[in-house]
């Protein structure tokens, strides 16, 4: 399992990072587009669409609506996203009192898109805004920038998980995660956004706020992750598809991603260090 878990890491990653960071903007938005679309396809399956047409069917109309909402102003879009994130949380806490209400799959296919939808919306316009945060200019830096919040969280919240890790978080919804894991996320993501704002020669003020919303995005991500585990724990299933060998699914590697990304773009948006770009 190890041996594969990597040889599909070193596959992948050199994909991913020419993907994201190589190519322009529309070419950033088919790249990202067919991931995504990936991802709507896994979550037919946790909507409880099995059958192989009717997950097609589930990505090609994920395909569609990004291509619809590619040219439409941004910033509703985040917002939505922002909305839905906070709807996610209180399912969260409710589950499994909760889950009559949207166990439906056609309600659990509506969620996909208030998943993935924003998600895409916001990475692209973290690609085609422009940045200016301290000495910064550079708009890929913000897309490295929240990958590194939901990295930098993630190991932060295991390692503390494992030392501390007695009081769960959600054991409902996923047994393994703990209150101490969260707290000790958003102390490594703390200690990200001062080193970021040192780099960048920001401000006090700015690093500040850089803080400030790192830790909200940071702590939205853990609700992406919940989300995903929610839906798998309803279906019965462990792993969102088997399209990463030894990793799962695309899902499985982007759900804390998918909130921290749309909560992150509409916060450096309004705090003005990014600014609205055209399409291209």
């Amino acid at each position: 399992m190890l041996k594969t878990r990597i040889l599909t890491a070193l596959i992948l990653a050199p994909i991913a990072i020419i993907g994201i960071f190589f190519l322009p903007p529309l070419g950033f938005a088919i790249f990202t587009g067919v991931a995504i679309s990936l991802g709507a396809w896994e979550w037919a399956n946790m909507a409880g669409y099995t059958s192989d047409p009717a997950r097609a069917g589930y990505a090609a109309l994920m395909a569609v609506i990004l291509v619809a909402v590619y040219q439409l102003p941004t910033l509703g879009l985040l917002w939505l996203g922002v909305l839905w994130w906070v709807l996610a949380l209180l399912m969260v806490r409710a589950y499994p009192a909760g889950s009559p209400v949207w166990g439906r799959s056609p309600v659990r296919a509506v969620m996909g898109l208030l998943v993935l939808v924003p998600a895409w919306v916001g990475l692209n316009h973290l690609r085609n805004g422009t940045l200016l945060f301290g000495d910064v200019d550079n708009s890929l830096v913000a897309i490295l920038y929240v990958f590194l919040v939901v990295w930098v969280a993630d190991i932060g919240a295991y390692f503390a998980g494992r030392a501390f890790g007695r009081a769960k978080l959600a054991p409902r919804v996923s047994p393994g995660k703990s209150w101490a894991g969260v707290w000790g996320g958003l102390a490594a993501v703390a200690l990200l956004s001062v080193a970021a704002g040192v780099l960048a020669a920001a401000a006090l003020a700015d690093t500040v706020l850089l803080l400030l919303a790192s830790m909200v995005v940071a702590g939205i991500s853990v609700v992406g992750d919940l989300v995903e585990s929610m839906l798998k724990r309803f279906r019965g299933i462990k792993d969102s598809s088997q399209l990463l060998p030894g990793h799962g699914g695309i899902m499985d590697r982007i759900d804390s991603l998918t909130a921290a990304i749309p909560v992150f773009a509409l916060a450096i948006t309004l705090l003005g260090w990014l600014s609205v770009g055209a399409v291209s």
